[in-house]
């Protein structure tokens, strides 16, 4: 009886690798899935990095645009748009005034004193912005694709580590 009470009995080194790769693992699900899962759900994420629409979307802040009609888009929401013709920068800004009619958009930033220049053409709209979290848009944007991967297997690689040693640590036992 009291060699089965030993053999439940985990050691400190392998309870610690264990709860440490959990931990590992559970935290990399967390970082990745609000930046590369919502496309599941009928999203695209954009990072924010200018100050345009402070305080009520701080630079930093990953935003989740979601497809709309751009008719159906209101004074005062947020949406999302490519700025200039031949540019790939994506604007995020407030409707000040839809002309259904004219097929654009007059926007503006929160934080901007005027409206914007330009108006935009429905043909630049992406979506409504209908989320933002801040802080993660500066963490997808510091990592490049390349470096997401790496950190990614580095992380699994560790935790798989740990499992393993955890397991050995508990086979001598």
């Amino acid at each position: 009886m009291s060699k089965k009470k030993k053999k439940d009995k985990k050691s400190p080194v392998s309870v610690i690798c264990s709860a440490l790769g959990t931990v590992l693992l559970v935290g990399l699900v967390l970082v990745c899935l609000p930046i590369t899962a919502t496309r599941l759900f009928g999203y695209d994420a954009y990072s924010v990095v200018s100050g345009s629409m402070e305080p009520a979307i701080p630079t930093g802040s990953l935003v989740y645009v979601q497809e709309a009609a751009p008719e159906d888009m209101e004074k005062d929401d947020v949406i999302a748009f490519y700025g200039a013709k031949d540019s790939n920068a994506i604007i995020t800004h407030r409707v000040v005034e839809n002309k259904v009619v004219m097929g654009e958009f007059i926007t503006k930033g929160d934080a901007n004193k005027t409206e914007d220049m330009n108006p935009v053409p429905y043909s630049n709209f992406i979506g409504k912005v209908v989320y933002s979290i801040p802080v993660l848009g500066s963490i997808a944007e510091a990592l490049t694709s390349t470096m997401r991967k790496i950190i990614a297997g580095g992380v699994i690689a560790a935790a798989l580590i740990l499992e393993v040693i955890a397991s050995a640590v508990r086979r001598r036992e």
